[in-house]
């Protein structure tokens, strides 16, 4: 489908699959809403790039999806609308928005006054991140910062799909350790668009604890969109690492009806 059929789409972009899980949820919003769908695989993964690196990707990314003339953007990713975003947003007169812990309904339904956030290494070291925690009313809860970097790349490499064994030994073997160290904890969120994608395997690791998903409340702020006809045209990056083949198939097992353009990386 070429960009001239769809009418003011929403752009959705991350650097791999991940930003997918909302493209799914404004199409399940907002049925008449076009979307572009950018999976820039080249720039996998963002939360290991420093934030000025991380910004020039975004800037050559605004750019790029400006072309298409959307709407809104979605920087389906919680590494740089956390350490970036704020910068960036000047970059661009079309409304930005990104993906965010979700903290406040953490809090709420956690019973021990422990929760903690699961994100890419930068995030969670990021002076950035630790302000948005302390711009939050605790009460007196703990909220640990967890790197699950590893996990993300469950995701992207595709193991989570075609290796769903190994997948879940490595899920074990990282909550395991997680609960040893922190077993008060009850209330987790999935702070990388990637790791939804592994909440079973997380629910199965550990049954009891409550893993939080933003994708909701994610497109609960993009209103009520621009109807068009509910068109999702996908464009994709590729390097010698993470191969458009292997996203093809992705998209195929996850039953995901779309036929990604490959396109050059922004510059």
């Amino acid at each position: 489908m070429e960009s001239k059929a769809l009418h003011r789409p929403i752009a959705v972009f991350d650097a791999g699959i991940g930003s997918y899980a909302i493209v799914a949820e404004i199409q399940r919003r907002l049925p008449h809403q076009d979307v572009i769908y950018f999976a820039d695989r080249a720039s996998f993964p963002y939360g290991s790039k420093a934030p000025d690196e991380l910004a020039r990707v975004m800037k050559r990314t605004l750019r790029f999806l400006e072309t298409f003339e959307p709407s809104a953007i979605v920087v389906a990713s919680n590494a740089p609308s956390i350490t970036v975003l704020e910068s960036v947003r000047p970059m661009t007169r079309l409304p930005i928005f990104g993906v965010f812990p979700p903290l406040e309904e953490a809090l709420a339904c956690s019973a021990n006054h422990a929760v903690g956030i699961m994100g890419v290494e930068s995030l969670v070291e990021s002076e950035m991140l630790g302000n948005f925690v302390a711009s939050h009313d605790l009460a007196g809860a703990s909220v640990e910062l967890i790197n699950a970097s590893s996990m993300v790349e469950l995701v992207e490499s595709g193991a989570f799909l075609f290796d769903p064994q190994g997948t879940q030994a490595s899920v074990d073997d990282f909550v395991e350790i997680l609960f040893r160290q922190k077993p008060d904890i009850d209330v987790l969120t999935l702070s990388s668009t990637h790791l939804p994608w592994l909440k079973p395997f997380f629910k199965r690791a550990h049954p009891r604890c409550h893993f939080l998903d933003p994708a909701e409340s994610v497109v609960e702020n993009l209103g009520t969109g621009i109807p068009g006809t509910g068109a999702v045209r996908a464009l994709v990056t590729e390097d010698e690492r993470y191969s458009v083949s292997d996203f093809r198939r992705m998209l195929d097992r996850l039953g995901v009806d779309l036929t990604p353009k490959v396109v050059e990386a922004p510059q």
